[in-house]
């Protein structure tokens, strides 16, 4: 099984590059989306978020408001630091667990698309590393449109993670993304010849 990280800031184009990958076959593990089930269905999770955040990010059943949350989390890199202490360890868990399921099953190209993997430590148990990068002013624009984020939000968000250069050392290959979505696919769709070519 060739394992690949895809990388990069939010909102730099990352699951573009991942939708290339799975079209040639690769099985797709999104960071955001086991982190989305994470926060919302682990009891124990959600109990630490309310007492770590106040029952203000609860909506009106009950459930987690993930926008409120994600406002109060991402304002300050203490709130942050201490969401990021909740959440993480049950995503690991779930994540290894994924990669290990899909090993036995004998898949042959798993890639993990998230914007921590570096911060996770995870590069180590990678065959390649892809770091997409995208500019600022960019990626502000793709948050207010996608998500309805305001400029602030937004600015948030990208504050909140380790800047881009300090992942450029450890990625394998980088992918500019600063030509439109045509330009983007076709970048993906060469490094996947690349790694393809190349498989240990």
């Amino acid at each position: 099984m060739i394992l690949i990280g895809v990388t990069g800031g939010i909102a730099c184009g990352k699951t573009e590059v991942c939708k290339v990958f799975q079209k040639k076959g690769a099985t797709i593990l999104s960071g955001d989306k086991i982190g989305k089930e994470v926060v919302e269905k682990n009891k124990k999770v959600i109990k630490q978020l309310v007492r770590s955040f106040g029952r203000n990010i609860l909506d009106g059943r009950g459930r987690l408001n993930r926008r409120k949350l994600g406002k109060v989390a991402f304002a300050s890199k203490e709130a942050k630091d201490k969401l990021n202490r909740i959440v993480h360890p049950f995503l690991l868990e779930e994540l290894g667990k994924r990669i290990k399921n899909l090993k036995k099953k004998d898949t042959k190209v798993v890639v993990i698309d998230a914007a921590l993997i570096v911060e996770w430590g995870l590069q180590h148990q990678l065959d390649y590393l892809i770091l997409v990068e995208s500019k600022r002013e960019d990626r502000i624009k793709r948050l207010q449109k996608q998500k309805g984020y305001s400029r602030k939000e937004a600015q948030d968000r990208i504050k909140a993670q380790l800047p881009e250069v300090a992942k450029r050392r450890l990625a394998d290959y980088t992918i500019k993304n600063d030509k439109g979505l045509a330009e983007l696919r076709e970048k993906a769709t060469k490094v996947w010849g690349k790694i393809i070519s190349h498989k240990r």
